[in-house]
């Protein structure tokens, strides 16, 4: 109990330290821009790049939302079809842009919204409110769950010490921010904590709401799978035991639960958000899942693009994505004796994030990734490692909460 309440203490400062700096930084500085992070920053940044994205104008917690934040308010607000959001498509089919988000989080924003409405403040200031709050509970989940994970293999101080480099991770203020960081590691880990003890029902809940919040929870099949697989109790027994004692009905059963994130997964892809989602990642966003051909193209450029970029936001930018990448492959593989579900999951994780889209936002994928966090704890022992991934892990999150913050691109 004793570290449980320390977690929630940590996670309590955390959150308003976080949030406290984004306040004091858009205070205290105001940006050049344009960003010329990518080539498409160059083009869509500057000081009033949001003046035709109502969502993201309210000044209440303004620094708690930009880019992506502007779809989860509208359809937290509005729902899908909300006309304040960009309508895209021909003419006589359009649809908003909006359709390329997964439902879970806006939704769980609307239902924290229905009581904060007794502030009296107006839906998007409430729907802001509600998302920070759904965005950190989750977090705190995830912190727990972490610490669940950890405890047996690293013992109480490394457990800690795996929680308290999730919070700190450089894009761990994602996780109190109007985006669903927080709200996937939360789900995401504490199913995998919920298989160690074998509950069935609530990891397949769990995994499924990581699928509605965010395609990669598909990946959680990945350590339910070899888990249901690696118990075998179905090879010691007879055909004539499964079929004349109902046994047969009660492995089936965890079979189902333990690849429920995949049949989740395939009833949202062929229903109309999956089939616009689709549309919409492919024409206006340029992501699909897995489309590998794309992706090695696209890293290719990126790699090539860092010793000749004419800006260095430019080679900055690309050079924290190769870092997130890096860290996250070598964290999986540190990991695949020691804790093999979690590693098969978290390299899931990486390779879908990888394969799906052009070379942006890895650094904030690898934050789901909980063999990240794992890996780090253990190298964590060593006293001069803790400080220097510690003073950089605060150093860099500093900075792109600051520059999240001040509208300019992080991930």
């Amino acid at each position: 109990m004793k570290s449980i309440r320390v977690i929630i203490l940590i996670w309590l400062a955390w959150a308003f330290i976080v949030i406290g700096f984004q306040s004091w930084i858009t205070a205290r500085l105001v940006p050049q821009w344009p960003d010329h992070a990518q080539e498409w920053t160059t083009r869509e940044t500057g000081p009033k790049y949001q003046k035709d994205q109502p969502h993201l104008l309210e000044p209440f917690m303004n620094e708690q939302v930009a880019w992506d934040s502007e779809y989860y308010l509208a359809i937290a607000v509005g729902g899908y079809d909300d006309p304040a959001t960009d309508l895209v498509g021909p003419p006589d089919n359009q649809v908003t842009k909006s359709y390329a988000f997964f439902p879970l989080y806006p939704l769980l924003i609307r239902v924290f919204s229905l009581p904060l409405r007794l502030i009296g403040m107006n839906p998007i200031a409430t729907a802001t409110l509600a998302g920070v709050i759904v965005s950190a509970l989750g977090a705190l989940m995830g912190m727990l769950a972490l610490y669940d994970l950890t405890r047996d293999s690293l013992g109480e101080e490394g457990a800690l010490r795996a929680v308290f480099y999730l919070i700190i991770f450089p894009t761990a203020f994602f996780m109190v921010q109007v985006y669903t960081e927080g709200l996937f590691v939360g789900l995401s880990f504490m199913c995998l904590a919920i298989l160690k003890r074998e509950n069935w029902v609530a990891a397949a809940i769990f995994s499924v709401c990581a699928t509605l919040t965010r395609a990669v929870g598909v990946a959680l099949v990945i350590p339910m799978s070899l888990i249901w697989l690696r118990r075998g109790e179905w090879m010691d027994l007879e055909w004539r035991q499964i079929l004349l004692q109902g046994i047969g009905l009660r492995l089936l059963t965890r079979g189902l639960l333990a690849i429920s994130p995949f049949i989740a997964f395939l009833i949202w892809k062929f229903s109309y958000l999956g089939i616009a989602f689709d549309y919409i990642e492919a024409n206006y966003f340029g992501r699909g899942f897995l489309s590998l051909g794309f992706a090695f193209s696209d890293w290719s450029d990126a790699f090539r693009s860092i010793f000749t970029g004419s800006h260095p936001q430019h080679t900055a930018y690309y050079i924290t994505e190769f870092i997130g990448l890096a860290i996250g492959i070598v964290a999986c593989m540190a990991t695949l004796k020691t804790h093999p579900e979690l590693a098969w999951f978290s390299l899931a994780v990486v390779l879908i994030s990888w394969g799906s889209g052009p070379a942006q936002g890895m650094h904030r994928y690898v934050l789901t990734a909980p063999a990240v966090f794992v890996a780090l704890a253990a190298w964590g022992k060593d006293p001069v490692f803790d400080r220097a991934w510690t003073i950089i892990s605060a150093l860099w999150m500093s900075s792109l909460a600051a520059l999240f913050a001040l509208n300019l691109w992080v991930a």
